[in-house]
């Protein structure tokens, strides 16, 4: 398939992370109209599970690589990619409602700036051990600030620090989700890690969701008739394909930097139309550009680790 034009392949991108904001607040506002937070990440799951079923049967890509994974020989932990997953969205349904698309956003973009400095100095990522460099510590710093000052002015209730946390954990999940995910794709193809992190991330969502009581919930629930509240599961297999598309006209930090653009300008509109959701502040405008400037000075060139000989 031919690449993209540089610039359709960004603004690719961009859309993908609106994409990215539409998928948490409508995961988190199913969960609120069912009654279970969890719930909501069910079903994005066995959305995405069920275009990857279809993926199976359509695409000889998906096939191959899933074959080519019995002879990989990968470590048992690097399939564990979907867990991060499973994670975010299950985190994403119960902050949400509390924080707002946007400082959750945030905050997971601060989270993410952490874990990527863990996971490059650890070698986890296929591109192995990269040093803890000035800009990257910088950007990691600036993301920590950008959720504090989203805050300002925010009663100390309503700041609610544990709902916070939970975001920056998430972000930390999808830094690791990346970097295992990475190392299957690797081996294989992306299809194949596409469908690995399903199958992994799905079973534990279900098993958070029995260990709740979220099933009996769903017995008893209103669901409600609104389609696109459905649409967490297209929408996560959307932004892969996206992600695929753009990396391969523009490469890897162009196109992470157009995703949290889209993602944060599409988290910002969704708390201004969405009823009953936190306003979007000075503070927050401010804390969002801080966030882009720290995906920026973190996105500089690092230099791998010496091994030695």
């Amino acid at each position: 398939m031919k690449a993209l034009p540089p610039w359709a392949a960004l603004c690719l991108a961009g859309l993908g992370g609106v994409a990215s904001a539409a998928q948490s607040a409508a995961n988190a506002e199913l969960g609120v109209r069912v009654g279970s937070a969890v719930l909501g990440a069910v079903v994005n799951n066995l959305g995405g599970c069920l275009i990857v079923l279809a993926g199976l049967f359509l695409m000889p890509s998906m096939r191959s690589g899933l074959r080519a994974l019995r002879h990989a020989r990968l470590p048992w932990w690097a399939y564990l990619g979907g867990a991060g997953g499973a994670f975010l969205v299950t985190a994403a349904t119960y902050a949400v409602p509390v924080l707002g698309v946007a400082v959750f956003t945030i905050a997971q973009v601060a989270g993410n700036s952490l874990g990527g400095l863990a996971v490059d100095r650890t070698g986890l990522a296929p591109a192995g051990r990269l040093a803890l460099t000035g800009p990257r510590v910088a950007g990691a710093l600036l993301g920590i600030g950008a959720v504090a000052l989203s805050q300002l002015g925010r009663p100390v209730g309503e700041f609610a620090v544990g709902v916070v946390l939970l975001a920056v954990a998430a972000g930390l999940a999808v830094a690791l989700q990346s970097a295992l995910n990475g190392r299957v794709s690797a081996a294989s193809t992306t299809a194949a890690g596409t469908a690995v992190n399903f199958a992994v991330g799905t079973p534990l969502i279900l098993a958070v969701a029995a260990a709740v009581g979220a099933f009996g919930a769903a017995a008893h629930a209103r669901w409600p008739s609104q389609w696109y509240l459905y649409c967490g599961g297209l929408l996560g297999v959307c932004i892969v394909v996206i992600l695929l598309l753009s990396v391969r006209s523009v490469g890897v930090l162009r196109t992470g930097l157009s995703v949290v653009g889209g993602q944060l300008a599409g988290a910002m509109l969704l708390d201004v139309l969405l009823p009953g959701k936190p306003a979007v502040t000075p503070a927050l405008l401010a804390g969002a550009v801080l966030t882009l400037l720290a995906v920026v000075v973190s996105g500089r060139a690092v230099r791998p680790v010496a091994t030695g000989t």
